[in-house]
């Protein structure tokens, strides 16, 4: 049985981000049915790569990447015709799926504020650039000018100087990836709901929110004046002699921030002199520019002559973090992938056979697959309006019984789900967030012998460490010493009343705590256990731990970030954590929802480095296709030009994105030269692209002079997708922010109120957001004696004995 079988999806989208949203689904066996226009079908199709065989519109590779396992329709909505047979698919489907530009739904018929009225069983998710109610200044967008609008732009690379570009992170499409995912997480808990209430609910993406929540780490911390707001480049960046070498065979990245790494370092390096001259604890207390330069240089002497790999295995089994920068041809060659079968054998009527990414989560009740290639236009039109009843409207949905309320419910679609967190740091936690966000009840479990370091590091106060603050909203805290047999039978109690586990530990922590997956499941039959690692739970590459640089570098983004002919600078050292804590979210949600349909539980095993790879699926799909190993390419788009980012006054940037000869046109209007749009040097992409760099250099000497955000209004009105590259001051101070709700005040237990960052969506009928980060063990009592039923004395006893506190 697939999880989603039986949920019937009309994709209205023509994007990126729409389409992987319903990749998404259809990966477990929801029925997307995607309508495209008469002639040219989806936008997608006229986008590369494209494979060397076959003829338009069936050789994108994007395309076929991104609609796996979909069925295609050609309808013209402009006709009566048309419109009727909408209606008609409209009456049979479960979610309607779209990422038009604001305002489009409401001209076919669907305005989301009349939808919830009229179809109130359809789940409705529009993706969006900047939501449905975007500023004048922002209607044109292209995925570059939303990444820059995020904050992740300007703050990419890490470490870079103030005369470098910004950079556009890995591949073309990361803002549409990323909004496609937590699209789809949205979906599958709205659809969980609904399974008990037959009620559907409006979501609103918006590209920009999710990018930017995906640093709430810093961002959190910087709204809630924990952290420095600035226009530095370098305001998300960690110290340290972090970073990316140059090895025989390519490139390691390698991450030291602890005296144990500086004393791996020692034994790899077999004990170098020039180490005696750096104090033990440099990393975290003398970590001096001079210093990190000075290591830097050893170790680029050391790697240089090694290869990555052979140099990465020698580190892990050491216990230093240092891993190989895979390229495309790297991930198909890793044993790791191949034993957790990531790459998949598609064989496309038109283009052939292929390898193609999957997913990066192995359920053990119900796997994702790939049942079918991508679809040939209207490969499916007649026999699926054939199957059409008529206009009478479909059946009543069956409504089960909802399940026990939980006691501390704040509504939203996951109300009365309990969920129980052994997380550290930032990737397990933020899964907890964003169900705590979509209204389940989280449970961190906790023990103050073993903190988690964001509660502990560098505070004085661990209930008011600001990075703990930061990703931990919304929850609850129960203090359990579970290296003690009486606490871990504690723990079992409290799993046998919950719905999701959430466990993010080194590898074989949780068995060694007697507490893996055939415990837990003694306890409680049909839990949804979710196990998060950096190469997942099972293969010869799975005992191997690392960070968030280390994912993105192992997964195939770093090798692709990057200023052309130089050394990969590599993704912000910030990004990965928490774009693999919604990976997991969103198998989870799909676990739990298999679950509410069939009672049946499962083991969820995800992967942070099979995260990292699903965000470049079209990347991939140029080496899959044509055998090309994509590179740095800065801000290079193959299909559009200009496309980049350019100074501006007082250090600022501006992002400009032109996607159409028209919009080329427009732009040398605006430059004040209109004799440019005929130039025979730029006249039309092909002749653009030849000769981008005196494009850039001409574009860069006209926005030097100029304000980034009045120049970007400027070209906004013209109809060019143009934005200014966002400080973390700016993204701060951002109104369209605030006005969405994304930052919001809560309450502590002191009665404190702080600034956080809320969800990245807007929904009907949402949770609400109003507790800050809990206090150390503050929901004790509400646990062991509400939900466990444990007697006042029995709970003194317990704590008598130093099990809970």
């Amino acid at each position: 049985m697939t999880a989603l079988g039986g949920i019937r999806v009309l994709e209205l989208a023509e994007g990126v981000c729409g389409e992987y949203c319903g990749k998404l689904l259809s990966d477990f066996g929801a029925e997307v049915i995607k309508l495209e226009r008469p002639g040219c079908g989806s936008a997608t199709r006229r986008l590369g790569p494209f494979a060397p065989a076959g003829a338009d519109p069936e050789r994108s590779g994007l395309f076929a990447y991104l609609n796996t396992s979909k069925r295609s329709i050609v309808l013209d909505t402009a006709t009566a015709e048309g419109r009727g047979s909408l209606e008609q698919l409209l009456d049979t489907v479960d979610v309607v799926i779209d990422d038009h530009a604001a305002g489009w739904l409401a001209g076919i018929g669907l305005d989301p504020g009349l939808t919830t009225g009229s179809r109130p069983a359809l789940v409705l998710c529009a993706i969006t650039a900047f939501g449905q109610s975007p500023p004048a200044d922002r209607l044109q967008a292209e995925d570059l000018t939303v990444f820059h609008s995020s904050g992740w732009g300007y703050h990419t690379p890490s470490a870079a100087t103030a005369v470098q570009p910004p950079l556009k992170g890995a591949g073309r499409f990361l803002p549409s990836y990323e909004a496609g995912l937590e699209a789809a997480l949205c979906v599958a808990a709205a659809l969980y709901e609904r399974a008990g209430s037959g009620l559907g609910r409006f979501i609103d993406i918006s590209k920009q929110q999710v990018l930017a929540s995906r640093a709430d780490y810093v961002l959190a911390q910087m709204a809630a004046g924990d952290m420095p707001v600035s226009a530095e480049r370098t305001a998300y960046d960690l110290h340290g002699p972090a970073g990316i070498f140059p090895c025989r065979d390519g490139y390691a990245y390698i991450w030291m921030s602890a005296p144990a790494h500086w004393e791996a370092l020692r034994q790899l390096l077999n004990n170098p002199a020039w180490m005696d001259a750096f104090p033990a604890n440099w990393l975290e207390r003398e970590c001096t520019p001079e210093r990190v330069g000075q290591c830097r240089a050893y170790i680029a002497a050391w790697l240089k002559t090694r290869g990555k790999h052979e140099a990465a295995a020698a580190a892990q089994k050491l216990g230093l973090t240092l891993v190989p920068v895979n390229n495309t041809a790297d991930l198909v060659d890793s044993p790791q992938y191949a034993f957790r079968r990531y790459f998949a054998a598609v064989d496309h009527p038109v283009q052939g056979v292929a390898l193609y990414p999957t997913v990066p989560y192995m359920l053990s009740a119900t796997p994702a697959a790939i049942a079918s290639p991508a679809p040939l236009l209207g490969q499916h039109t007649q026999q699926t309006l054939a199957a059409l009843p008529p206009r009478a409207g479909r059946s009543a949905i069956r409504r089960p019984a909802a399940g026990p309320e939980t006691g501390l419910g704040r509504g939203g679609p996951l109300q009365g789900v309990r969920v129980v967190e052994l997380t550290k740091v930032w990737a397990g936690p933020y899964v907890g967030k964003l169900l705590a966000f979509l209204g389940a009840e989280v449970i961190r479990v906790e023990s103050e012998g073993s903190l988690d370091v964001t509660r502990s590091y560098g505070v004085s106060d661990i209930n008011n460490a600001p990075g703990f603050q930061a990703v931990n909203p919304q929850k609850l805290s129960v203090q359990v010493d579970m290296k003690t047999p009486a606490g871990v039978e504690l723990l079992l109690q409290l799993l046998g009343k919950a719905d999701i586990l959430i466990e993010n530990l080194r590898p074989g922590a949780v068995e060694r705590l007697g507490l893996g997956y055939e415990r837990v499941k003694a306890a409680r039959p049909d839990i949804v256990y979710v196990s998060m690692g950096m190469y997942g739970t099972q293969g010869p590459l799975s005992y191997q731990t690392g960070y968030a640089p280390c994912f993105a570098a192992l997964g195939g983004l770093s090798a692709l970030v990057g200023y052309a002919g130089e050394v990969p600078a590599g993704m912000n050292i910030r990004y990965a954590d928490s774009t693999f804590g919604a990976a997991a979210t969103y198998a989870a949600l799909i676990a739990l929802l298999h679950r509410r349909r069939t009672g049946v539980g499962q083991f969820v095993d995800v992967s942070a480095v099979e995260s990292m790879t699903s965000m470049i699926g079209d990347s991939f799909m140029e080496f899959a296709l044509n055998g090309v190993v994509p590179g740095c390419d800065g801000n290079r788009h193959a299909q559009m030009a200009p496309h980049g980012t350019y100074p501006c006054r007082n250090g600022e940037w501006i992002s400009i994105a032109v996607a159409s000869d028209g919009q080329w046109r427009a732009l040398a209007d605006a430059i004040g030269q209109p004799g440019l749009a005929a130039h025979p040097s730029f006249r039309d992409l092909a002749r653009r692209k030849a000769h981008e760099p005196e494009l850039d250099n001409m574009l860069a000497q006209w926005s030097a002079g100029r304000d980034a955000l009045e120049l970007a209004g400027e070209l906004q009105q013209r109809g060019i997708a143009a934005a200014r590259s966002q400080s973390s001051l700016d993204l701060v101070a951002d109104q369209h922010l605030w006005a969405r709700g994304f930052f919001q005040e809560v309450t502590d237990r002191a009665g404190q109120s702080k600034i956080t960052l809320g969800p990245s969506w807007k929904m009907s009928r949402g949770a609400v957001l109003r507790d800050a980060a809990p206090h150390l063990g503050q929901h004790n009592a509400y646990v062991l004696g509400d939900i466990l039923g444990l007697s006042a004395e029995r709970q003194r006893e317990l704590a008598d004995a130093g099990v809970v506190r």
